[in-house]
């Protein structure tokens, strides 16, 4: 939290070249893993020799095709993506999102972490005809294990028909560096690479006028801040909770509980049987979950410590079968 309040106060001639958000755009097997490889290859091979992270559905060791077999299923994985990203972009280093990021909303919510950091960001898109893009991933699937994983026939079909080309007059687009797989092989030497890298790489001083850092909104510097802020009294509360179960129930010996307390004002946890420390755990760790989800989709975690435990105490009555 120190190291972004001081990002916050610097000039933008002074903030690391190094920090920067690419994302990764494009059709169903477009070219795009090949094209964020030859970029970070090509961003460690520069003069400022960068250190760069590729962020992916590899990194967490999720299924192609699981990833994308519902909406559901979707969503969470552009959840987790975004949340690594965002626990990441604040780091001294060069971010590649490498995944289809076919939805502009979901662009624009990264282009949001960016500006909320104070880095550089630009879209490397692979433009590539459907045609092309499912010739290639036959041929994925003529290989089979021995090759690219590639997508069932029907999940392809239905991200080609979903997906919304990027468009430079967008924000959250630009700058827009674009590939064209079908004609030209992706390598280290591609002008769209070779301009990302420039972009990316280039010093930045009062004068300049080509590159492009975001700028923190008062909106956004807020938000980061109310976030954490509620994270930690969730995790916080959740956990004084839990202490007292099961402070309660070993005093008890066993023995029927009528009630726990935990102060005026807040319901009581009302257990007829005995609960475990692992189902304690288990309980918190998925309304922590829960919880968390549902704050990147409506409303933010509670920001105090007593709505936290009443939120939690009335979701282990009701998992615990049990009136308060």
């Amino acid at each position: 939290m120190l190291t972004f309040i001081y990002l916050l106060s610097l000039s933008p001639e002074a903030i690391d070249s190094r920090m920067a958000l690419v994302v990764i755009c494009g059709q169903p097997c477009s070219g795009k893993s090949m094209a964020a490889l030859c970029l970070a290859e090509a961003l460690k091979e520069s003069e400022s020799k960068e250190t760069v992270r590729i962020i992916d559905e590899t990194f967490f060791h999720l299924d192609r095709n699981q990833s994308y077999a519902n909406m559901t299923a979707e969503k969470n994985l552009r959840g987790v993506l975004r949340s690594e990203v965002d626990r990441s972009v604040s780091k001294d280093n060069i971010i590649i999102v490498d995944s289809l990021n076919s939805i502009k909303g979901y662009r624009y919510e990264l282009w949001c972490l960016a500006r909320a950091t104070g880095i550089r960001y630009c879209v490397l898109y692979c433009d590539v005809e459907e045609t092309h893009c499912r010739k290639w991933n036959e041929e994925r699937q003529e290989k089979g294990e021995k090759g690219e994983v590639a997508y069932d026939d029907k999940i392809f079909e239905d991200l080609v028909r979903r997906f919304e080309k990027p468009d430079r007059r967008n924000r959250w687009d630009s700058p827009l560096f674009e590939l064209w797989p079908h004609k030209n092989r992706i390598e280290k030497s591609s002008d769209a690479i070779l301009d990302a890298v420039s972009y990316l790489t280039k010093k930045v001083d009062s004068k300049s006028r080509e590159v492009k850092i975001l700028q923190p909104t008062i909106a956004t510097q807020n938000t980061r801040f109310s976030e954490a802020n509620s994270l930690y009294e969730l995790d916080r509360a959740t956990q004084e909770v839990t202490n007292a179960i099961v402070e309660a129930q070993s005093k008890a010996l066993g023995g029927p509980l009528n009630g726990i307390s935990l102060g005026q004002g807040l319901p009581n946890i009302n257990i007829s049987r005995s609960v475990g420390l692992p189902e304690l755990r288990r309980l918190r760790r998925t309304f922590m979950k829960l919880t968390g989800q549902t704050s990147l989709s409506g409303r933010p975690p509670p920001s105090d410590a007593d709505s936290a435990k009443r939120m939690f105490v009335d979701y282990l009555n009701r998992e615990l079968d049990t009136t308060a």
